[in-house]
């Protein structure tokens, strides 16, 4: 498979149609995936963090979710076709799951929000099968969680706990399943419960969806300070490779 790698993160060559593919086909082999959907955000943390970037190496496929990383991988002449976020996955999973009634397991978030998560995906996906949830709230050394998936056999998990969280989570307990695709989809639960909202379509077409968010949640400014400190180090890469 084709990778494009920026700053030492594999990033799959693939929209998201071509993902969705792959990724069907590994459920029907009855095979395990560990999927990330990374942005300029976990780029910079894997930069600072070593185990953080033993983590993400770990990943089955890592696309590109942020059009930092599309513009990132445009500077230095090697172009993605596009984003591949996180949630755009989550939902074209889901409707791939409504299609042949897979069964998926909703790991993360407040309760409230996971169980309004939960409902409105048996409301619009009725023929998706929800074999079981757990919030986020629960004790990291001492819990069965991975005992239940397993016995409960998903084909998909996907895991809202935040970055880092949900891809260590994955990462610590993947070695332990012969099958299913586990992937980190952050505050997927919380747009798909209604809680939060996603930019309209037209903030999304003009890549401006970071600035939406950070309108609607400016205690997230500190987080975003990032992408410029990202920006600065493509440009350093680029020149040192020119």
């Amino acid at each position: 498979m084709k990778h494009v790698h920026i700053m030492g993160v594999p990033f799959l060559y693939t929209d998201l149609r071509a993902f969705i593919e792959l990724l069907d086909k590994q459920i029907q082999q009855q095979e395990k995936a560990f999927v990330i959907t990374a942005n300029p955000e976990i780029v910079m943390k894997a930069q600072e963090d070593s185990s953080f970037m033993d983590i993400i190496q770990k990943a089955t496929y890592i696309t590109a979710d942020g059009i930092g990383i599309v513009k990132a991988a445009q500077l230095l002449n090697t172009p993605l076709p596009g984003r591949v976020t996180g949630y755009d996955t989550m939902v074209e999973l889901l409707k791939l799951s409504n299609d042949k009634q897979y069964k998926i397991f909703l790991l993360g978030a407040k309760p409230e929000t996971l169980e309004k998560a939960k409902v409105n995906i048996e409301r619009d996906y009725p023929h998706v099968h929800i074999t079981g949830t757990q919030d986020g709230y629960f004790d990291w050394e001492k819990n069965d969680i991975s005992d239940r998936i397993m016995a409960l056999k998903p084909d998909l998990i996907f895991v809202a706990l935040g970055v880092p969280r949900q891809e260590k989570w994955i990462s610590e307990n993947l070695h332990r399943f012969n099958k299913g695709v586990f992937i980190g989809v952050g505050g997927s639960f919380d747009v798909i419960a209604g809680t939060v909202n996603r930019a309209p379509e037209i903030w999304q077409k003009l890549n401006l969806e970071w600035f939406y968010r950070l309108l609607k949640q400016p205690s997230r400014w500190k987080r975003m300070l990032v992408l410029p400190q990202f920006a600065l180090k493509m440009i350093g890469q680029k020149v040192k490779g020119s």
